[in-house]
């Protein structure tokens, strides 16, 4: 049996959450927040996170800083069951990234320093640990710039060892959506877009011509759709589940805790209905405290969420 059933190669960094903003942020003004949150942040740690509080086995490889942000991440992350022992702390100038988020009642503004996000290179991969698992699952496609050649290279590396392969490519800030990622679909099992990332990548303003779009390329096309749920397309099966209506305090990494709802029920056999359906709770679950990871850290809250939608 492989150690892990799921393996990652990604960021790690913190999130500041600042609520209680103005509209309009003017210029050259001390302007205040009436609430705030440090907690784990990024896109592949958020993942990491919540899918080891579901119960699955994961491992993590990723690079921080020599700072504090980056001991407070990784001793994050460690704490919720994740096995960190391939993250490099690394010395020098460049420190552990770190998302700003400036929240808003009904949206957001997010600056990231990127620091050592994108310093992970292939050369900091260990493919022997890598492949000690039974799924492999890549976050934040552009903001991987020391992989980002090699991604469709290590995908093929993996599922010629057997694995399965899911992607979340979240946002590109060049808003190109290239560099190669149609390659690197060839070798996915599961993709996992948003709504606007879906039509990005596929050309399209219409979903459903770009869910049918990606469905051509890759086996399994889940696209979440926000308070809307998610609609999924396998060869010509449609599927689509509703949302989990909450009273949210902020968004930040529901997209990452659906993909680890899915992600575990996927990797169970679960059929489609209860991927999506585990994938729509942990999303609407997370949103329940602030930032991508703080519901799922409070085990009973966690038990009595998901008891209370029959998933336990």
């Amino acid at each position: 049996m492989p150690r892990f059933d799921v393996t990652i190669a990604g960021e790690l960094n913190l999130d500041l959450i600042l609520y209680g903003l103005p509209e309009e942020l003017p210029r050259e003004r001390e302007l205040l927040a009436d609430g705030m949150m440090l907690t784990l942040g990024s896109s592949s740690a958020i993942f990491a996170h919540n899918l080891a509080a579901l119960g699955a086995r994961v491992g993590f490889i990723s690079r921080i800083g020599d700072d504090s942000l980056g001991q407070i991440a990784l001793d994050r992350l460690a704490a919720g069951s994740v096995d960190v022992s391939k993250v490099q702390k690394m010395t020098g100038p460049v420190k552990t990234g770190l998302t700003v988020h400036l929240q808003r009642e009904k949206w957001r503004n997010m600056v990231t320093y990127a620091g050592t996000i994108f310093d992970l290179t292939v050369e900091d991969l260990d493919l022997a640990y890598l492949t000690d698992a039974r799924h492999f699952h890549f976050s934040s496609f552009y903001l991987q710039r020391g992989l980002r050649g090699q991604i469709a290279p290590l995908f093929q590396k993996l599922k010629g060892a057997g694995l399965t392969i899911s992607l979340d490519t979240n946002e590109d800030p060049d808003d190109q959506w290239q560099d190669g990622l149609q390659e690197a679909l060839r070798f996915v099992d599961v993709f996992l877009p948003n709504e606007r990332e879906a039509r990005k990548i596929a050309g399209s303003d219409n979903v459903e011509t770009a869910i049918q779009r990606l469905a051509e390329i890759v086996p399994l096309v889940v696209i979440k759709l926000g308070p809307e749920g998610a609609i999924a397309r396998r060869g010509r099966e449609k599927f689509s589940a509703a949302a989990v209506p909450v009273n949210p305090i902020d968004a930040v990494g529901a997209g990452d805790s659906f993909d680890a709802g899915f992600i575990f029920e996927y990797l169970h056999g679960s059929d489609l209905a209860t991927c999506l359906k585990m994938g729509n709770l942990s999303g609407a679950f997370s949103t329940t405290c602030a930032g991508g990871t703080e519901a799922f850290r409070n085990r009973a809250l966690q038990e009595e969420f998901f008891r209370s939608h029959s998933m336990t």
